[in-house]
């Protein structure tokens, strides 16, 4: 047994570990996504299995519940080999097998005691630009993987920890700025390194056993309080549903919808009414359903410790019929658009059974823009970016404006770090008036983004909620559609598809304008305090 105040201090110093990798790698890459977006994740897993052990405080949910998929593949990988050996490393950016589009890649290393394999470690990170149709990778008319980008199995990158630089050369080859992308595949490497060693130390001071044994513990005591979440829950049958825009290629809705099943401390997550998969990059992969699952559940269930104990009570029913669960070569770079559209479905279905947790919808896009030129010098630039929106009222207060989607603990790039990195100009950067669904607690508000280009530049979008917008819940109202326009000089223009397009020319000098959604409101619209309508009027949040 381990005594509870050990326990504690072991706990404690694993969460700071992978803390410390995630912060490595936010100050040493290259790239602003990974350095002041923080799209990136680390963790430990699992060394037969690949689960999920512990992960970061900072770390994306939804890499790390997809990497245990992607942790699994190396362990098949090096079982069929067998020449798995301390200092070795693999990459791979495959989404069908544990990633989640083609720009997220995941390096894995195995972490040995003297001969025997004691745990993996391993990063995420999404990389700016890896070849395809598109600069930036999310190309909203690809109707195959292949036109989305490079794609790399799983490889053993390191060798006893030299590098193979034949891989490297691949990588370089296929990306339009390499320089950013070695950048960020140094600073993955660099942060293994540190968690591997900082591991070490924990092991030399605990024992191996201990550390062993505490990982057991800390499984199971997310596996009971996930039981008894449920548990507390109202047993029956629920469903929810919602939809996408559109695929990219052809102008129909897509839906995703869950069926929901309480029986005692076990819950059933049945997907199989969603649609099937699609000839536009909104498909996922099995792998990447899975973790958005347990993002939603994570924010439903924000007590359950995060590891894989807490998915045990869950079974999960995601045919490969569904867009949910889709194989190659099928297209998946807007992966993003989809695990929202089904996070929300999740907290729609389990808020019918549990009303006090109801929250109304986000805004439920990232509006995946790229941009992408020659400067002066003739050198290349490539601008990838998300942007925020309104989040839904809740029981306890209204949304919050400005905010990021509720998939990940990523932030939205400050203005002056895109406009020094890349030859553009904010014209403006507001938050959107009468974009917030009204309710008892009103929604957040959306924003407005209007971005002029100081050289000629090609512009793609990869977003959704144009049409149908982020709903109320509890007699609240709905949010603001996505508005995408720009004005190349002969007059203001928008999507045929109105949240996705590609091929957009921008001449130097000219602006494209994004308006994001607000979040649904909460609860009746009349029962809302007279005092906050005021504060509202006055801040010019309505009109």
């Amino acid at each position: 047994m381990i005594d509870p105040v050990t326990l504690s201090i072991i706990d404690g110093r694993l969460v700071q570990l992978a803390d410390e990798m995630d912060a490595t790698l936010y100050r040493s890459a290259f790239n602003p996504i990974i350095a002041e977006a923080r799209d990136a994740c680390h963790g430990l897993y699992d060394a037969e299995t690949g689960d999920t052990l512990v992960q970061g405080a900072c770390g994306l949910p939804i890499f790390v519940g997809a990497m245990a998929f992607a942790v699994r593949a190396v362990i098949e990988k090096a079982a069929k080999e067998g020449d798995l050996a301390p200092g070795d490393g693999y990459i791979f950016n495959d989404p069908t097998i544990g990633g989640t589009h083609l720009n997220d890649f995941r390096l894995v290393r195995p972490v040995f005691r003297g001969d025997k394999l004691f745990c993996w470690i391993a990063s995420a990170g999404h990389w700016l630009d890896i070849g395809g149709n598109v600069p930036g990778g999310y190309n909203p008319s690809a109707t195959e993987s292949f036109q989305e980008g490079v794609c790399i199995p799983p490889v053993k990158l390191l060798r006893a920890g030299v590098m193979n630089t034949d891989i490297l050369a691949i990588l370089v080859a296929n990306s339009r700025v390499p320089d950013s992308n070695w950048g960020d595949l140094n600073a993955q490497i660099g942060a293994l390194e540190l968690g591997e060693a900082r591991l070490h130390g924990l092991l030399d001071e605990y024992g191996d056993a201990t550390i062993a044994a505490a990982f057991e513990i800390f499984s199971g005591r997310a596996e009971a309080i996930m039981r008894r979440a449920i548990g507390g829950l109202p047993d029956g049958h629920y469903g929810f549903e919602d939809v996408l825009d559109n695929d990219g290629i052809t102008d129909e809705k897509l839906t995703i919808a869950l069926d929901l099943k309480i029986a005692g401390e076990r819950m059933v997550l049945d997907f199989s009414r969603s649609s099937p998969p699609t000839a536009g990059p909104v498909n996922i992969s099995y792998a990447t359903a899975i973790a958005a699952c347990y993002v939603a559940l994570k924010h439903i269930f924000p007590e359950v410790p995060a590891n894989a104990g807490c998915l045990r009570p869950i079974t999960f029913v995601i045919p490969p019929s569904t867009i949910l669960a889709a194989t190659a070569p099928r297209p998946m770079a807007g992966y993003t658009e989809t695990i929202l559209r089904l996070i929300g479905v999740v907290m729609g279905a389990l808020a019918q059974a549990d009303p006090a947790r109801a929250t109304a919808a986000p805004f439920g896009t990232i509006n995946a823009l790229s941009m992408s030129g020659t400067r002066a010098d003739g050198s290349r630039w490539v601008m990838f970016s998300f942007f925020g929106g309104g989040l839904g009222g809740n029981p306890e207060s209204d949304g919050l404006n400005h905010a990021n989607n509720p998939i990940s603990t990523a932030t939205i790039p400050p203005v002056e770090i895109l406009e020094a990195a890349y030859p553009v100009l904010f014209r403006q950067w507001a938050l959107r008036p009468d974009s917030a669904g009204a309710g008892t607690h009103r929604g957040g508000l959306g924003a407005i983004y209007e971005i002029e280009t100081r050289t000629d530049a090609m512009v793609s979008l990869l977003g959704d909620r144009g049409t149908v917008p982020p709903f109320g819940v509890a007699g609240g109202g709905a949010a603001a559609v996505n508005v995408f326009s720009w004005d190349a000089g002969q007059g203001r223009r928008s999507p045929e598809l109105v949240s996705k397009v590609t091929g957009v020319f921008l001449p130097a000098g000219h602006r494209l304008r994004l308006e994001t959604p607000g979040g649904g409101g909460w609860g009746d619209p009349a029962a809302r305090d007279a005092q906050a309508v005021a504060r509202d009027k006055a801040l010019g949040y309505c009109s």
